[in-house]
């Protein structure tokens, strides 16, 4: 699921609070961005007829649908699809061109391929 911007700093909020009140969601964000109740409620409402966020009431309680992992994956996918002709080849290349890497960092990254490889094996 496309998430604009300021849909994603409400669902970071949800992410990080579970379900909330709306009027709490309208502090957090005046206090982290500045937005006022009326922006709040509307990006509050655009989430809902994405279908990313549930109202239940009482309270107007905001509850996500989607995960962060699945937001992740889907904008993850949608840059190596624009960006690099869909190659995950191409965007790990272009990742680690010039990158400065820790050997921390590169141990993690072939323990990650390693474990990738290993489970493809199983199947």
């Amino acid at each position: 699921m496309k998430l604009f911007d300021s849909e994603r700093k409400v669902m970071e909020v949800l992410w990080r609070e579970g379900g909330i009140s709306a009027g709490q969601v309208v502090k957090i964000l005046k206090e982290e961005t500045g937005w006022n109740k009326n922006t709040t409620y509307t990006v509050i409402k655009k989430c809902v007829d994405k279908g990313a966020v549930k109202r239940e009431e009482p309270g107007f309680i905001c509850r996500p649908l989607i995960s962060r992992q699945e937001v992740q994956d889907y904008e993850t996918e949608e840059l190596i699809d624009k960006m690099f002709d869909g190659s995950k080849e191409k965007f790990f290349a272009a990742f680690l061109d010039g990158k400065k890497l820790s050997n921390q960092e590169v141990d993690s990254l072939k323990r990650m391929i390693d474990d990738l490889s290993q489970e493809r094996r199983l199947e």
